[in-house]
């Protein structure tokens, strides 16, 4: 039996108490998720503390610590941490600053307002998120280090207020780090009751002496009161027991132990499919024609036998279905629906019956301009609702594309996404190695950031071809090896190969492919306008465009014509002289 990747485990202990107050206003709370969840979103701590100016201020933290922890797990999957905590911690600040505003009372010493802390532990990595005066400590062999700034201003009378906290603006503009785990590592979420009368170093020993960190959270609350502390005290301390393998992802796909499917032919049975016909075999997988039980035919791919023991190629051939089972759209292939759980390692996949955009292409050499706009919006749509829930596709290129008998265009393939939220889980699993690199983006080879605009550059790839039969570059995208490399690539106008193109469309092209991701598009929104306008829309583009960018190769044959006939000319009035 192979060995089961280990997943992220923790120790958590908490103590809060009103202290010599009536009433408690701190808040707090943590999640443990298991299974998917646990890889996908990681563990969530938070804490809150009201101002003790306000009457409602339990409500706020009650309410900052309760949105957070529910919201942050109903986030999209593919999202990264930062970006779904970020948006719910923005909507809570949001609900409680519009209840500020719209209450009676004016006076936002009086409001819905609280400090916020949260701690995210995903993979082997800590998400700190903060905005207030409570604070986040990392305990190292008896010492800790404070990974938070407070966010106070002081006053004229000697004291201070609380500059930052949820519910004070309409904007928040929250602190956020990142630091990488490693078992035994300690972190601390406090309110000011706490820290502010017991020494970070001294709550150290505390934790290093208690036989339960429960224990120990008490027991600094306890010494913080005898130090006279007059604020409501809340101490929570989470020590990392294991983490998970830097490259394990089986648990995240939600695959455990399952056994190798098997060799297939017409007739066979799998979890209720019915084999029909293999459509093709390679060394890295077997695809084959099925239906399911209500005669829907669908695609089944089983690892080949080969690559059954590479644990990344596994990883990432399960990618695919579970990516396409999160989008929605008519234009992305979409995973096949499942009457009973797998009983084998495959992926079921919807079946698009039709052809390549590639086939498209050989059948279609000169399209005229409404099948292409056609053809490249609907893969516009299909790019946007994946970049919508943070995915590029990464490897977008013609044999990617089909198109069904109605003419609807679907991206496929998608066992090279990037998602962030995934690449957070479980690193490497969705790392791309460009395999064509006639439509990869330069910067995947020069080692500059790569992002959505990558995808666009696949896409201006693939539209300038439908229109010329060539490429842009031509092939020397792949001989790309750095930044300078990057910016030395010239762009061969496509008037070049279709003298009938327009130059604002040639123009719209060139945008789309500019190897400096920045000059791209801002949105693949304002590309499909631009190639649907029908007059030029982008500046510059009625321009003259001169000989030498439209065709270099002809300017300088005019140019070593031109000093040919002028030393010929020259010679013979020298010897005619």
């Amino acid at each position: 039996m192979s060995k089961q990747p280990q997943a992220l485990q923790i120790t958590l202990g908490q103590y809060s108490t009103a202290g010599v107050k009536p009433e408690n206003q701190d808040f707090h709370g943590a999640i443990v998720p298991t299974g998917a969840s646990l890889h996908l979103k990681g563990v969530a701590i938070a804490l809150a503390d009201g101002i003790s100016s306000s009457a409602v201020g339990a409500e706020a933290a009650q309410t900052a610590v309760g949105s957070f922890l529910s919201d942050y797990y109903a986030t999209p999957d593919s999202w990264s941490v930062r970006q779904s905590a970020t948006r719910v911690i923005n909507a809570a600040n949001g609900w409680l600053h519009g209840r500020n505003i719209s209450s009676l009372n004016p006076d936002k010493n009086a409001g819905l307002v609280c400090t916020f802390d949260a701690l995210v532990l995903k993979g082997r990595e800590a998400h700190i998120f903060h905005a207030g005066d409570a604070r986040v400590y990392a305990v190292h062999s008896g010492s800790a280090e404070q990974l938070t700034e407070d966010h106070r201003i002081p006053a004229e009378d000697g004291g201070s207020y609380l500059a930052r906290g949820l519910g004070i603006q309409r904007k928040l503009d929250i602190d956020y780090r990142s630091v990488p785990l490693s078992v035994g590592d300690i972190f601390t979420l406090s309110t000011d009751g706490l820290h502010d009368f017991i020494r970070p170093d001294r709550i150290a020993g505390i934790i290093a002496a208690a036989d339960t960190l429960d224990a120990a959270a008490k027991e600094a609350v306890t010494q913080a009161l005898a130090a006279g502390s007059d604020d409501n005290l809340t101490l929570q301390i989470v020590r990392v027991e294991h983490l998970p393998d830097a490259s394990s992802s089986e648990a995240l796909l939600e695959v455990q132990s399952l056994p190798a499917a098997p060799q297939l032919s017409a007739g066979d049975t799998l979890d209720g499919f019915r084999i029909i016909r293999q459509l093709h075999a390679s060394s890295r997988s077997q695809v084959l024609l099925a239906c399911d039980g209500q005669d829907r035919q669908v695609i089944l791919k089983v690892p080949s036998t080969e690559l059954r023991g590479n644990a990344q190629h596994i990883n990432s051939f399960l990618l695919e279905e579970w990516v396409a089972s999160r989008l929605r759209s008519d234009h992305l292939m979409q995973a096949a629906p499942r009457s009973t759980p797998a009983t084998a390692l495959y992926v079921a996949m919807s079946y698009v019956e039709g052809q390549t955009l590639r086939a498209w292409m050989a059948d279609n050499p000169t399209p005229d301009l409404t099948a292409f706009r056609s053809i490249i919006g609907q893969i516009i749509a299909g790019l946007r609702a994946m970049h919508r829930k943070q995915m590029l596709h990464q490897d977008l290129r013609p044999e990617n594309i089909m198109i069904d008998r109605e003419g609807t265009v679907k991206i496929i393939d998608f066992g090279a996404v990037h998602i962030p939220g995934v690449a957070e889980a479980a690193p490497g699993v969705a790392d791309f190695i460009p395999g064509t690199f006639q439509y990869t983006a330069p910067e995947y080879l020069s080692g500059d950031m790569v992002s959505w605009r990558s995808d666009q550059f696949a896409l201006g790839v693939i539209a300038y071809e439908l229109l010329t039969g060539h490429l842009p570059y031509g092939t020397a995208v792949a001989k790309v090896s750095s930044p300078t490399d990057q910016r030395r690539l010239t762009y061969t106008h496509a008037r070049t190969y279709a003298k009938d193109i327009p130059l604002w469309l040639d123009a719209a092209l060139r945008k789309a492919v500019q190897p400096d991701p920045v000059q791209r598009y801002d949105a693949l929104s304002e590309f499909l306008a631009d190639i649907s306008a029908g007059k030029p829309n982008i500046a510059g583009s009625r321009r003259y465009v001169p000989l030498v960018e439209r065709n270099p190769t002809a300017f300088w044959q005019s140019v070593a014509a031109f000093f040919a006939l002028s030393t010929a000319i020259l010679a013979y009035l020298h010897f005619s002289a």
